[in-house]
C-alpha cells in the first residue's frame, strides 16, 4: 500500500493557521478511497455493483499540530477484514520530519441497495479479493517488524 500525501490548504486551518480537527477525518476518507483505487477497484465501482460501505465509527487522537503549507503523509493499515466488516487505522505524519501528528481508526460494514448487510465473499468476490490483498499488503503500524492487518476469512 502506498502512502497518501496531502498538502495542507489555507481553508483547512483556523485563524492560527493550525489545521481544524475535523479535517483529519476527511483525510482518512481521502486515503481510504485512494487505497481502494490503488487496489484496483474504486468506490465508484462498488456503488455500481449496488454495494455501499458506510462508516460505523471513526476516532482520531491528536498528537501535535499541523499547520498551513505542511505536507503530511497518511498511512493506512487494514487492521481487520472478514468480508462483512472492515477496520482501517491511520497514522498522519509530517512528511519531512516523520513527526506523528495524529492516529485514528474507521470501522465500516458493507450494505446492499436496500441497506441490508452483505458478505463481500458472496456479493462481490472481486472486492473481497481486493480487500484481502490490501490487508496482506498493509504498511505495518510502527515499522516493518510488526504484523500487518488481520485477515479473517470466516
Amino acid at each position: 500500500m502506498q502512502i497518501c500525501e496531502h498538502k495542507v490548504q489555507y481553508y483547512e486551518t483556523d485563524q492560527m493557521k493550525v489545521v481544524h480537527h475535523s479535517n483529519y477525518i476527511r483525510w482518512f476518507e481521502e486515503c481510504r478511497i485512494e487505497m481502494m483505487e490503488q487496489g484496483g477497484l474504486g468506490y465508484e465501482k462498488m456503488e455500481e455493483e449496488g454495494i455501499i460501505c458506510p462508516v460505523m465509527s471513526v476516532s482520531c487522537h491528536y498528537e501535535a499540530m499541523t499547520k498551513f503549507g505542511e505536507v503530511v503523509q497518511i498511512i493506512p493499515t487494514v487492521e481487520k477484514f472478514n468480508g462483512i466488516r472492515l477496520v482501517i487505522s491511520y497514522e498522519v505524519r509530517e512528511k519531512e520530519t516523520g513527526e506523528l501528528r495524529c492516529t485514528g481508526e474507521s470501522s465500516h460494514c458493507f450494505l446492499n441497495g436496500k441497506g441490508r448487510p452483505v458478505n463481500l465473499r458472496k456479493a462481490s468476490p472481486g472486492f473481497y479479493a481486493m480487500f484481502c490483498d490490501l490487508a496482506e499488503k498493509s504498511v505495518p503500524r510502527g515499522g516493518a517488524g510488526e504484523n500487518a492487518g488481520t485477515l479473517s476469512r470466516e
